[in-house]
């Protein structure tokens, strides 16, 4: 599922261009030694990360009096000046590609993107070209300005390769900064919308027995677990109750259709690999389509007609990013976007309704 992440190298500076030199003095009671003094003495709105900091003192790009300074347990004292090289952005080894893409917004800082269902979004040993990034890297070009030192997208947030909708993406240091902090802190609000099995109900006994899950008012659905890597299959993810990481996804049926399917949309506490295709299939109400939890499920032709054969051929999992709100990292402005179900998913609707 769609999972946010924090990569501690992937911020750099903000109000500092690749190039220039940024001037900290180390302030009182800060720490004794250097790289901890500058992670504090750091302005904010340099976004400069502890681990890239680290980095800089290594490569000689931190000086004090015109000395460069590549211990980073060198001991400093209030009132020292320090000189911090931020090296212009790197090209990066992943190659651009023409790919087209549905651009929703874009502005110098970031970008958001209405990904079709099939398309990675970022390089992997599997799926080294035709990815989201690759896109990127030629549509943006020379706007990007370099996240962690590279010229390159700052990705915050994934969606699964067969998983279509809305995705933002960095061009900025001080966007990736920004975006990723409104994810750690779940301030970033996603509906997805996706098709499954069975139609969940706060009347079904079954599912109100079930460790974790519970209903809220409006007949909301509420499953709360942890998730981990499944033990016998890395590539999947499994509830769990002593270890893994917690996750909370909320649902709320759309429309039901013969009580064979449903529409739900569905709303993330927390974002985890996978979240809302493994807790949907938890609770006995899997993804159409999914061929890694939706299980042997099958709608019955008796009850949803040509939905059925539609369906139960249905090439991916029904699950679509529909919408997606966030602060504009830079601006502050609230920004809200929505995407209409893609054509697949659209003509799976339409044979359900017409049963």
């Amino acid at each position: 599922m769609d999972e946010p992440y924090e990569d501690d190298d992937a911020v750099a500076s903000v109000g500092v261009g690749p190039g220039e030199s940024l001037a900290v003095t180390i302030g009182e009671d800060a720490p004794a030694r250097l790289d901890k003094a500058l992670a504090v003495a750091v302005p904010e709105e340099a976004a400069l990360s502890r681990s890239r900091l680290m980095r800089m003192i290594a490569e000689g790009a931190v000086s004090r009096d015109g000395v460069p300074v590549t211990d980073p347990k060198a001991k400093v004292a209030e009132g020292e000046v320090y000189l911090l090289r931020l090296d212009p952005a790197a090209e990066v080894e992943t190659r651009a590609e023409d790919i087209p893409l549905s651009v929703v917004w874009e502005d110098a800082d970031l970008i958001v993107i209405d990904k079709p269902a099939g398309m990675v979004v970022h390089p992997a040993p599997g799926s080294p070209a035709g990815t989201l990034v690759n896109a990127l890297l030629h549509h943006c070009g020379d706007t990007l300005s370099g996240i962690g030192g590279e010229r390159r997208p700052g990705i915050v947030h994934r969606i699964d390769k067969d998983t279509s909708g809305l995705l933002v993406v960095a061009k900025s240091d001080r966007a990736h900064h920004g975006l990723a902090r409104q994810f750690e802190d779940h301030s970033v609000t996603r509906h997805y919308l996706a098709v499954v099995h069975g139609v969940p109900s706060a009347a079904d006994p079954r599912l109100r027995g079930l460790r974790g899950i519970s209903f809220e008012a409006g007949g909301i659905l509420r499953i709360a677990t942890h998730l981990a890597r499944h033990k016998t299959d890395r590539q999947r993810q499994a509830v769990v109750w002593d270890q893994g990481r917690h996750a909370v996804t909320r649902a709320r049926v759309v429309e039901g259709f013969g009580g064979q399917a449903a529409l739900v949309d569905c709303w993330l506490e927390t974002g985890r690999t996978h979240q809302i295709r493994v807790h949907l299939a938890y609770a006995g109400h899997g993804l159409v389509g999914d061929p890694t939890y939706g299980g042997k499920k099958r709608l019955s032709e008796k009850a949803v007609g040509q939905g059925a054969e539609v369906g139960n051929s249905f090439p991916r999992q029904a699950l679509h990013a529909a919408s997606l709100g966030f602060d504009h990292p830079v601006t502050g402005e609230r920004l809200e976007f929505t995407s209409p179900l893609p054509g697949d998913m659209a003509r799976l609707m339409e044979a359900l309704r017409a049963g």
